[in-house]
C-alpha cells in the first residue's frame, strides 16, 4: 500500500503459468523495471521466476509470491491448486503473497482449505495475504455481476485475507456493494486488455469512487505499447484522485 493514500497499484505477472509466455512477459526484467519506473506499489510473480524478473537490478518494488496455479491447457483451467508455501515465499524475501480462489468451480471445496490453510500460515508468520476471489463455474451465469462478485470478495474476508482481489462490476455503485460487504480493503482486476486506455482507466476511476483500495492489472499494463505511462496514469487515478481526462494525457 501507498503509504499516503492507503491504495495500491499492482501490476501481476504471474501469467506464464496459465497461458505462456505471451507478448509482454517474455523478458520479466524488462517489464518488472518498466512497472517499477511507472511508480506500480509491487508485482506478483511465482517463485521460479524471482531471480530472471525481480532481483539484482533496477528500482525497488514490492514482491508478491503466488501460491497457486492451474494452465488453460489443463482439463479444469478453474482448478487451482498450491504450488508454492508461505514459508518458502519467507525464506525468498517475499512482501506478501496471493493465492487464487475460484467460488462456484467445481473444486471450490479444494480451494477452500487451501485457502484456509494458506490463512493460518500467513497469520502465524505476519505474512500479509492477498486472495484474488473470482466467481467461475458452470452456475456462474455473469462473473462480474455483482451479487456473485460481493459473496466471492466476503468470502475471502471470511477465511482470513488481509486484502482481497476481485471482478469489477462495471460501475461505482454496483461495485460499492461489494467494498461494503468486505469489511478488508478491496482491489480490482484489471481484466482481459479493453478496447481503449479510456474504458480502462474510467474503471479504474469507478473502483475509486467506489471505496476500492485499488487495482491489479496485468494485460492492460505490460501489453500496453507503453507501459510506464500506464502505471503512471493508473498510479494518478489511484493514488491522486487523478481525473480520467487528465490520466489519458499521460500516456499521450
Amino acid at each position: 500500500m501507498n503509504r499516503d493514500s492507503r491504495r495500491t497499484v499492482i501490476v501481476p505477472l504471474d501469467h506464464g503459468v496459465t497461458i505462456g509466455p505471451v507478448e509482454g512477459i517474455i523478458d520479466l526484467r524488462k517489464t518488472v523495471n518498466l512497472a517499477a519506473d511507472g511508480g506500480a506499489n509491487a508485482v506478483v510473480e511465482h517463485k521460479g521466476m524471482i531471480r530472471s524478473g525481480h532481483r539484482g537490478y533496477g528500482k525497488d518494488i514490492g514482491l508478491i509470491i503466488h501460491l497457486s496455479a492451474s494452465t488453460e491447457l489443463a482439463p479444469d483451467p478453474n482448478k487451482k491448486v498450491l504450488v508454492a508455501s508461505v514459508e518458502e515465499a519467507l525464506q525468498k524475501g517475499a512482501d506478501a503473497v496471493s493465492i487464487h480462489i475460484n467460488i462456484g468451480a467445481a473444486d471450490e471445496s479444494l480451494m477452500l482449505s487451501s485457502l484456509g490453510a494458506v490463512t493460518e500460515k500467513c497469520q502465524h508468520w505476519g505474512m500479509p495475504l492477498l486472495a484474488m476471489m473470482y466467481p467461475r463455474g458452470k452456475d456462474i451465469t455473469d462473473q462480474n455481476d455483482v451479487k456473485f462478485v460481493k459473496h466471492a470478495a466476503r468470502v475471502g474476508a471470511e477465511l482470513g485475507a488481509d486484502i482481497v482481489k476481485t471482478n469489477y462490476t462495471g460501475d461505482p455503485d454496483s461495485f460499492k456493494e461489494v467494498v461494503e460487504g468486505c469489511p478488508v480493503p478491496v482491489i480490482a482486476a484489471g481484466g482481459p486488455k479493453a478496447k481503449t486506455d479510456e474504458d480502462f482507466l474510467t474503471s479504474v476511476k469507478g473502483v475509486v469512487e467506489a471505496g476500492g483500495m485499488g487495482v491489479a492489472a496485468g494485460r492492460n499494463v505490460f501489453q500496453h505499447p507503453n507501459t510506464v505511462g500506464m502505471v503512471k496514469a493508473i498510479a494518478g487515478i489511484v493514488h491522486e484522485d487523478m481525473e480520467v481526462a487528465d490520466a489519458l494525457k499521460i500516456i499521450k
